[in-house]
């Protein structure tokens, strides 16, 4: 059994490649990331299916022998049925991935129109975890972080604006862009006081661990991984997540 999900409008490749199609057999957890292109169409989609899925886990297919009372002609070719099987999934994940993308694009547009600012208006600024501490399995499981608020100097272009920043933030360029804007909109949890955090020029601090709230030990094969349940500085309880102890 496996699960899948799409990664739309990423920045193309090379190859042409703007898309990312996730397959996860559910059994092993063992992830397959394949990058394939919006435009692919249902045969194109087969063979990716095919080269990067099929070859890799067997499938298990019941034997069917012309020896018993069926005529030769009753019996079908196991491999038209299995090419069969593979367009009709290939079809409904083309289906997916365009209402996928579609979708992105609504969200994306409904965004932009929705955030619009005035001059010396006071505004929250998004702050983010840095890459290079980021761990596994962390990444969109907490919640985004916002410090300010700062006032709306002026409009640089039709989705940027020049904040005043405080003399602490003198390293950081003062023209952002709408999505790293927001408005209060009345639960301050996700606010964080700006000077209790060091940030550098990009906006970008380290995450810290609080406190570790549980702890669990799973077997796998003859090998055990430790995982601890974490909280973390800045965050809600809720927002607490499990984390292998050994990158801790």
């Amino acid at each position: 059994m496996i699960a899948m999900d799409f990664m739309v409008g990423l920045p193309k490749t090379l190859g042409k490649f703007g898309s990312i199609w996730v397959v996860v057999d559910r059994l092993t957890k063992s992830p397959h990331f394949i990058p394939i292109r919006i435009d692919y169409d249902a045969q194109q989609l087969a063979k990716v299916y095919v080269k990067e899925i099929v070859k890799l886990h067997e499938v298990a297919l019941s034997i069917i022998s012309d020896r018993g009372w069926l005529e030769a002609g009753d019996v079908k070719p196991l491999g038209v049925d299995l090419v069969k099987d593979a367009q009709d999934k290939v079809r409904n994940i083309q289906a997916k991935l365009l209402a996928a993308q579609s979708r992105k694009k609504k969200y994306a547009a409904h965004k932009v129109r929705d955030m619009t600012f005035h001059t010396r208006e006071k505004v929250f600024l998004k702050v983010s975890p840095m890459k290079g501490v980021m761990r596994f399995g962390k990444k969109g499981k907490l919640s985004p972080q916002y410090i300010g608020q700062f006032e709306i100097l002026d409009c640089v272009g039709p989705v940027t604006y020049r904040l005043a920043l405080p003399p602490n933030l003198v390293g950081v360029y003062p023209v952002f862009h709408v999505f790293k804007l927001n408005r209060y909109h009345g639960d301050g949890d996700y606010i964080i006081k700006w000077d209790s955090v060091l940030l550098d020029k990009d906006l970008q601090y380290e995450e810290e661990p609080v406190a570790i709230l549980d702890r669990d030990v799973r077997k796998l094969r003859t090998k055990e991984i430790k995982s601890v349940k974490v909280q973390w500085k800045h965050h809600p309880i809720e927002e607490a997540n499990w984390e292998i102890e050994k990158d801790m």
